[in-house]
């Protein structure tokens, strides 16, 4: 007598489950993550929760040496997978087992594991490596920046190719632990709080920990000689600006705007809520370039920022992106407005604060001084396109967009999206989509209309009939437009995108 063997659905389903996958269904990883603008950009098949960085740099060689740990979660059943990374590799691990690999156009590291890798699996890659960061061209640039007295990585859309091996897009955010090791009487300067320092045979080692996710090209590095000041906020939180011994005639300003840092800090969390992080700060080394950038917790900016005096609105601007960028990033890069938009007009806000020109002021002036034909209003700050994702359209325009915006719902609505936005959203991303829906829920207007006028559309917006009234009053009086106070200092941070100065800028900017 033949006896059927039934077997429960459940436990049909999990010996299934232990059926091993044939050599048919591990596939490579992508070796970008799927971005138009940049499709070279970040890996597919995994997703990074930690980076662990052991480095040592020598400033007088530029010579940079590495052990990176990453930690992962596979998404994909892989045969192999690639990381980011433009240094040369000698030696790479996946689960303690050596791995194969090969290196690929300028900055693809492609990781055969000794056996495949299951989908939905913890994993660990270490990867040994060195180079001169200095002597590293992609596509005929570095984002390395030479100094006197060391080197600093700080640059957008990306830096990490440069200084350690990554999935280099916002896509994947991580937390990171940085210790790097520099001769004695140099200081190594990264993201989050410094965990330790120690001295040993003439080198020192500092070791910062981040602890919230943040993007690859938010990971900051500069070494060198700073002086430092610390403090901390009136919650506790750690604050340390770095400025390199060597800042000459823009040192007392470059101090006068970053010892606001705290100050800023504390009214930008009136409009957008708790800060984020868990440290606050800012470093201004002896670089070349003239641009400054959001890298998460500790903002890089250049000496030229300050060359014409102290000028809070640069911190503005770059304080407000540990939300509108940092916490909350874009999903792809043309959805850059979300960061700059709301960063440029957070300077609006600023100017309004101090009683030098209100937001409503500021967007009049641009608007009346952008003639219908300037090529500023083909720019569309919803999807400018990779050539345009830093043009000054996407902030000053992507600003009057949202001054349109608060005149539409009123500034009720409108503050609760400043505020509710990076709460919704919090250390993840999001799209410019997202965002119009989300003022919509909060607004009960239907807003797709007013998004599409100022983000969308290559052409000058009819002024709106308030400002219509306001500008036909001042023809009347035969009186200018007047200038806001702030005007200058806002318009001498525009080079906070211009990274086309000098061998250390990238033609994308900031």
């Amino acid at each position: 007598m033949h006896r059927r063997l039934i077997v429960p659905s459940a436990l049909a389903a999990s010996l299934l489950l232990a059926i091993p996958a044939s050599a048919a269904d591990y596939k490579p990883g992508s070796p970008g993550i799927g971005d138009p603008y940049y499709p070279a950009s970040g890996n597919g098949g995994y997703d990074v929760s930690h980076y662990d960085l052991r480095l040592k740099y020598q400033p007088k060689t530029d010579l940079l040496e590495g052990t990176a740990t990453i930690i992962a979660t596979t998404t994909q059943n892989l045969s192999r997978f690639n990381l980011d990374l433009g240094l040369k590799a000698s030696e790479v691990r996946v689960n303690g087992k050596k791995a194969t690999f090969t290196a690929t156009g300028d900055h693809e590291l492609e990781v055969t594991p000794a056996t495949p890798l299951e989908k939905n699996r913890a994993i660990s890659v270490v990867v040994r490596y060195a180079g001169k960061p200095s002597e590293l061209k992609i596509g005929g640039w570095t984002a390395w920046h030479r100094t006197p007295d060391g080197g600093v990585a700080a640059q957008e859309p990306d830096s990490a190719v440069w200084w350690f091996p990554s999935n280099d897009h916002p896509l994947d955010k991580a937390t990171y632990d940085v210790s790097v090791s520099v001769p004695d009487g140099t200081q190594a300067i990264s993201n989050g709080v410094l965990q330790s320092q120690s001295s040993r045979l003439g080198w020192t080692r500092f070791s910062w920990r981040s602890n919230k996710p943040q993007a690859t090209y938010l990971a900051t590095l500069a070494v060198g000689k700073f002086d430092i000041t610390t403090d901390k906020t009136a919650k506790g939180l750690p604050v340390l600006n770095a400025y390199s011994k060597d800042l000459g005639d823009n040192a007392g300003a470059a101090r006068a705007s970053l010892e606001r840092t705290a100050e800023v800090a504390e009214w930008l969390e009136e409009l957008f809520g708790p800060y984020p992080f868990n440290a606050l700060g800012g470093y201004v080394p002896n670089v070349t370039s003239g641009y400054a950038l959001e890298t998460q917790t500790r903002p890089f900016y250049s000496p030229r920022q300050f060359a014409n005096g102290a000028n809070v609105s640069v911190v503005v601007h770059e304080l407000a992106h540990q939300w509108y960028g940092n916490s909350v990033s874009v999903d792809r890069w043309k959805d850059i407005w979300i960061n700059e938009g709301f960063a440029r007009y957070s300077q609006w806000l600023w100017s309004e604060r101090e009683g030098e020109g209100t937001a409503q002021e500021l967007a009049d002036h641009v608007y009346a001084t952008r003639a219908a034909d300037d090529p500023f209003w083909a720019v569309r700050p919803g999807d400018p396109g990779p050539d345009k994702q830093f043009d000054i359209a996407v902030y000053d325009r992507g600003a009057l967009a949202l001054q349109a915006l608060r005149n539409e719902i009123g500034d009720e609505d409108f503050f609760a999206i400043l505020k509710g936005w990076p709460t919704a959203h919090a250390y993840g991303n999001a799209t410019v989509a997202d965002f119009v829906t989300y003022a919509e829920r909060v607004s009960g207007k239907p807003l797709a209309g007013l998004f599409d006028t100022w983000l969308y559309q290559p052409s000058k917006p009819a002024a709106p009939a308030a400002a219509e009234a306001r500008i036909a009053a001042r023809s009347r009086a035969a009186v200018k437009p007047a200038q806001p106070k702030s005007w200058k200092k806002i318009a001498a941070t525009n080079t906070i995108h211009d990274h086309g100065d000098h061998d250390h800028d990238h033609g994308h900017g900031r």
